[in-house]
């Protein structure tokens, strides 16, 4: 007699379903975007029938949500650290750069999800908002007193760094042409932001 396959001997008993349909979705949303795998391709990976994770989420939308939420969490404390390790506000400004992008790199699943569509009244909350702060603390501390508002130049240099990561991401312009690095540019673009050139 043949051994059914490990799915089905395992049917709904899974260790831990919901962070097995969490880790599959960030698996598929890394391959192919936030739109482009449904609750039933996940429930494959984590070896599950299609009808399992609805014991856990409500629909595919209510997965992305959570993906974003950690991504945020997790990406809000890998600037954190990044910034507190350097010696000065400058040191850290210019060590959070290379953490965003190696965050983008190393995360794509994460990364894709936080910057999914969103309904109005369905940010991510307070783990959003981490990552903005850290880098708003860090730009306050950079600024001469010229009256410029801190936030609107954290978000500059957020919307350059998610411009650069992205074009990244998309493989542009082809290292080919000799353009140079991510992180030589958004250096760059930082440091004009920040008035250094």
């Amino acid at each position: 007699m043949s051994e059914s396959p490990p799915a089905a001997r395992r049917g709904y008993h899974h260790g831990n379903l919901r962070e097995a349909l969490l880790d599959a979705a960030r698996q598929l949303v890394a391959e192919r975007g936030p739109m482009g795998f449904t609750l039933t391709e996940a429930a494959r990976r984590a070896g599950v029938s299609p009808s399992a994770p609805y014991r856990h989420f409500k629909d595919r939308e209510e997965v992305l949500a959570e993906l974003c939420r950690r991504g945020f969490t997790l990406f809000g404390e890998r600037l954190q650290a990044a910034a507190q390790g350097g010696a000065t506000p400058d040191e850290a400004l210019m060590r959070m750069g290379p953490a965003y992008l190696r965050f983008a790199r190393e995360e794509p699943g994460y990364y894709a999800a936080m910057f999914a569509f969103h309904l109005p009244g369905e940010a991510p909350g307070p783990a959003g908002e981490a990552p903005f702060t850290a880098l708003t603390s860090t730009i306050s501390a950079l600024l001469p007193a010229d009256g410029r508002d801190p936030r609107l130049v954290a978000l500059q240099v957020w919307a350059l760094s998610h411009g650069v990561a992205m074009l990244e991401r998309a493989g542009l312009p082809s290292p080919a042409t000799g353009a140079p690095s991510a992180e030589a540019v958004l250096e760059s673009g930082v440091a004009a932001l920040l008035g250094r050139m």
